[in-house]
């Protein structure tokens, strides 16, 4: 079987050992701290409905809002082609990336909630200065700032949820990220459906509106406590121990703590844990993990959608008004989505949802392409039974990425690495996944302006892909504990050979030395 799974138990740490039940206490600070994916969230889906309106255009990008005006009749793929619009919306990505790897330096030395608070803050300092824009060099640096912000969030939060969950539940706590980015999505879209009206300035509340959830951020780095994990890493065991008690909901805590504490020990014989990433052990966890599942994640095309719906449903023909109505309707699926998958991925498992929902999502670009390839472009008008069904196609793919690659694209890569190399890891995780972020929001626009209906081909072929790799090389993960995920590895059809190649090599290094000691003493 292509997913693996556990074939002796005896390989087993303590986890059968462990005690607990879900107190108030677990459930306040997983719900305070996911808060950090409502940034996230509330980016992705304001980005989009801003640069569709008219003012915001008429203001900073004139030679965009004449195009649009001018051919505002007819169906043309290229209306909002431009390379400094996208950059508005892609500069936040870039600066996520980077900003990544010294989030992964503060969130190993310093703690989970530090980084959710530098994070929230600095997403408020960019949130300001994009509201108060009176050029485009303001908008981008107000993009950047944001983009730390979601740089040091995404990297924290993930991992704080994982963290502190139990095995039994981690996936749905953990997707509570995914969640909050929904809503967050969801109020964008209604902040836009309202502010459009609002002329000249709507576009700055839009903007400016994003102070509410950088606040909510940092409430939730203040308020929350520290991971047990985070605690033991730094050195303060008694208190990781009052955390991991009053989280568990019991005293008896003594296995699960005892597991904590050994895999600091290995962590902290680590000097450089991106180095210790690179290993020949941690190789299944760096190629799904950190690199797979995070470019897979952007390549769907969801995003594209997310970050252009007002955009690409004015492309189609609607109105301003009608397309972010219609983005809005999008923005429900993703919520619909993420409760279904935090409802059952603990019971069917990440692979299920991922297969299934791919093949839907495979069948959906496919009638979207053939859709457009008939009734639009070169000046046809869409009729209105068409534009309707193919908002319902679009509805259909968002539910089905919305339970799967969105919400596990952040879940399984952060359940999947050792304490050891986990910060260090999770920042990988999120370079990558900015990095694409970034490259289908800078070129989706001009993609769609060359290729036209043939984009939405490439994102079925894409998505092609990313099954295959799921089903060949992903082990089943649901509840199994995080410190013990490595033994799927280790009993996976493939990975197998891989990992226990560098034990068999080390065996052989141990035998020669215990050869030549034994030589040495005859001697």
């Amino acid at each position: 079987m292509a997913g693996g799974g556990f074939s002796d138990a005896g390989n087993l740490k303590r986890a059968h050992l462990y005690e607990y039940r879900i107190t108030g206490y677990f459930v306040f600070a997983c719900f305070v701290a996911a808060m950090g994916g409502s940034l996230f969230g509330y980016d992705l889906g304001v980005s989009g409905g801003v640069t569709s309106m008219d003012d915001f255009l008429k203001e900073f990008f004139p030679r965009v809002y004449h195009r649009k005006q001018a051919h505002g009749h007819e169906t043309d793929y290229c209306k909002f082609d431009d390379q400094t619009l996208t950059l508005f919306t892609s500069s936040l990505y870039f600066a996520a990336l980077v900003s990544t790897f010294a989030a992964s330096s503060v969130t190993k030395n310093y703690g989970r909630r530090l980084s959710i608070i530098v994070g929230s803050i600095s997403f408020f300092i960019g949130a300001v200065v994009n509201a108060a824009a009176v050029n485009i060099a303001m908008l981008i640096i107000g993009r950047c700032l944001l983009g730390v912000g979601i740089g040091f969030g995404n990297q924290a939060v993930p991992l704080y949820l994982s963290e502190m969950s139990p095995a039994k539940v981690r996936g749905a706590v953990n997707q509570l990220f995914q969640l909050t980015t929904c809503l967050g999505i969801l109020v964008a879209n209604l902040v836009n459906y309202a502010t459009e009206q609002l002329h000249p300035w709507g576009w700055r509340l839009s903007l400016g509106l994003a102070v509410v959830p950088a606040i909510l951020m940092f409430i939730g780095g203040i308020l929350c406590p520290e991971t047990p994990n985070s605690l033991v890493e730094m050195g303060r065991l008694e208190e990781a121990r009052k955390v991991l008690e009053k989280i568990r909901g019991t005293k008896n805590v003594d296995a699960e703590f005892d597991d904590l504490i050994d895999a600091s020990k290995e962590a902290q014989a680590i000097k450089n844990p991106f180095q210790n990433l690179l290993k020949r052990k941690n190789r299944p966890q760096l190629v799904i993990g950190a690199l797979g599942i995070p470019a897979f994640q952007q390549l769907t095309g969801n995003n594209s959608i997310l970050f252009y719906a007002p955009v690409l449903f004015q492309t189609l023909g609607m109105g301003s008004g009608a397309s972010l109505f219609s983005s809005l309707i999008s923005s429900i699926a993703l919520v619909v989505a993420t409760l279904i998958s935090m409802a059952l991925v603990d019971k069917f498992g990440r692979r299920v949802f991922f297969l299934e929902a791919s093949a839907e999502m495979i069948a959906y670009m496919i009638i979207t392409a053939i859709i457009l390839a008939l009734d639009f472009g070169d000046g046809k008008q869409m009729s209105k039974g068409v534009s309707i069904f193919l908002v319902l196609i679009i509805f259909l793919f968002v539910l089905a990425y919305g339970r799967s690659w969105g919400p596990l694209g952040w879940l399984v890569p952060s359940e999947l690495f050792p304490l050891e190399i986990r910060s260090a890891a999770q920042s990988v995780v999120v370079c990558v996944n900015m990095m694409f972020t970034a490259i289908v929001a800078q070129f989706f626009l001009a993609s769609l302006c060359h290729l036209k209906f043939g984009i939405f081909l490439l994102f079925g072929c894409l998505i092609i892909c990313m099954a295959c790799f799921v089903f060949l090389l992903l082990p089943e993960t649901k509840q199994v504990p995080i410190e013990e995920i490595y033994l799927l590895f280790e009993n996976h059809w493939f990975w197998k050979n891989v990992v226990r190649e560098e034990g068999n090599q080390k065996e052989g290094h141990e035998q020669e030395k215990a050869e030549e000691t034994s030589t040495s003493s005859q001697v």
